[in-house]
């Protein structure tokens, strides 16, 4: 798959995550299950890691060391994206409040992407 098309998903996802999270949370409807909004986090970022895993696997192809590299930059940028976002949702938003707790999520929805990534990597490398 051409390195473009990853980047443009990885791009999109990245955007429709934000706009999840940012967005006016009145008009999500309530959902009566325990630790519903730690699991949407972990999915958010597994999802998001995966994707720039790709793109960044395509980009540094050839580059010495260049699964360790995909694997460390996916896994930070979605670190930092996710604790931006709570820092938005506390700055920009009146019905979402920053959560320490949605950031441990995120980093364990990220961890788990890079540890099936690298279980997967035969098969990503196909890609």
């Amino acid at each position: 798959m051409p390195k473009q098309l990853l980047l443009i998903w990885a791009v999109i996802c990245s955007g429709i995550i934000a706009y999840l999270c940012l967005t006016d949370s009145s008009n999500i409807p309530k959902v009566n299950f325990p630790s519903v909004d730690k699991i949407v986090h972990f999915c958010f970022h597994f999802g998001f890691t995966i994707s720039w895993i790709l793109f960044f696997k395509k980009e540094l192809k050839g580059v010495e060391s260049e699964d360790y590299k995909a694997y460390l930059v996916s896994f930070i940028f979605s670190v930092f994206f996710g604790i931006t976002i709570e820092i938005l949702q506390g700055v920009l938003t009146v019905t979402r409040a920053s959560d320490v707790s949605d950031v441990l999520a995120n980093a364990l929805g990220a961890v788990s992407a890079v540890f099936l990534a690298i279980a997967f990597k035969k098969q990503i490398n196909k890609i």
